[in-house]
């Protein structure tokens, strides 16, 4: 009984009203049977008159009736507890169907509420419940609840905004940081060795800030709208140009690259910019996480349901809960200091983010021979799926 009670609200507002029908039917039956115990059973006398009978037939008379009586009121008693413990029986049953079916009509406003909460998340808070019909607690709940997205959807919002303007705000400085320099290595007298040393350095740690500008900005752009230049884009060809450009880079590491996986079937539906940086990210973050004479294999395909792209590399073998961290913003693994380490921490972060924002996802595994295995997953082409707002 107690691991019934633990189950669903259905489940125990079955056994509620189940248990009420049942005592009721009871009770009826209870009812039933103390007026008919109350009730006497009469049988006329077929025989001759009284007076022509003598005191002894008489007496014998009586005794006979009293037995049939008897049998009579048994025989009665017997029916009325059969036809009981049958009505009782279909009164259990029939009480467990109604339980579930009043359960049901009661939890069905809140199962609508249920669907709906899950299918909003922070890409669609846009959404409401809007749950019709009068103003009692379930509809005073699913109100609350749109007050609730509301509010969420506002701090979304102002969280975006605040980051693609301040990223767009920081730029400036960063323009006027590089002018200065420009300007003072084009003196026309000799600059000291040490100012020259002095401005690499500094030009390389702003070329570092404006990509990470840069990175804050996509990832704003992604998760803030619908996509604006929507396209049929063929992944294949996108994840060969990512990889042409970055040939340099491949070379100075000594990198093997296994392409032949990489196939122009692969088409999906949306943005040619933003799945173009997708594909850099994923190329630039096998490229800077690998060691110098590494492996890095590519492939992209489609199976007809989905578009694939994958990215493996070789490396030691690497913790699966750390790696599912890596997906979010200045995670890296083995350490937590946002300012060390390569990169700007933010690569795989807005891949996740392009991704969900074309309808897909991404995936993160360790492989069981080491290193890392990435895997995008997008609607094709043919499915026209709209991303989430």
């Amino acid at each position: 009984m107690r691991k019934l009670w633990d189950g669903t609200v259905r489940l125990r507002f079955t056994a509620l009203y189940g248990v009420l029908f049942l005592l009721s039917g009871v009770g009826l039956l209870a009812i039933t049977n103390l007026v008919s115990l109350g009730t006497r059973v009469t049988s006329p006398v077929g025989t001759a008159p009284v007076e022509r009978l003598t005191p002894g037939a008489a007496q014998e008379l009586i005794a006979r009736l009293q037995s049939q009586l008897s049998e009579v009121q048994a025989l009665h008693s017997r029916q009325l507890l059969i036809g009981s413990a049958v009505a009782l029986a279909v009164m259990a049953v029939v009480s467990i169907v109604l339980g579930r079916i009043a359960a049901g009509r009661v939890l069905r406003p809140l199962r609508t509420i249920t669907a709906a909460t899950r299918r909003i998340s922070a890409d669609n808070l846009h959404e409401r419940l809007a749950v019709p019909g009068p103003a009692d607690e379930v509809k005073d709940l699913a109100d609350t609840i749109d007050d609730l997205l509301e509010r969420l959807e506002g701090s979304f919002d102002a969280q975006r905004r605040f980051v693609a303007n301040a990223s767009h705000e920081l730029r400036t400085p960063l323009a006027t940081m590089r002018a200065s320099l420009d300007v003072a290595l084009a003196k026309p007298e000799p600059v000291p060795a040490q100012t020259v040393a002095l401005s690499e350095r500094l030009r390389t740690e702003l070329d570092r800030v404006d990509r990470l500008l840069e990175g804050f900005l996509v990832l704003a752009r992604t998760q803030h709208g619908a996509l604006a230049d929507r396209a049929e884009v063929s992944l294949g060809r996108t994840v060969s140009a990512a990889l042409a450009a970055r040939a340099a880079d491949i070379t100075a590491k000594n990198l093997t690259v296994h392409d032949s996986d990489i196939h122009d079937s692969a088409w999906t539906w949306g943005s040619r910019t933003l799945l173009s940086r997708l594909a850099e990210n994923m190329i630039d973050n096998a490229i800077t996480h690998n060691h110098d004479g590494g492996w890095i294999r590519l492939s992209a395909a489609s199976d007809g349901a989905t578009a694939l792209f994958v990215v493996e590399t070789g490396g030691p073998v690497l913790d699966q809960a750390e790696v599912a961290r890596l997906a979010q913003p200045f995670e890296r693994l083995g350490t937590d200091r946002t300012g060390s380490g390569d990169g700007s921490g933010l690569g795989l972060s807005i891949v996740a983010a392009i991704a969900t924002a074309h309808g897909g996802g991404l995936e993160l595994r360790a492989r069981p021979d080491g290193g890392l295995r990435v895997t995008v997953s997008l609607p094709p082409a043919s499915a026209r799926a709209e991303a989430p707002a």
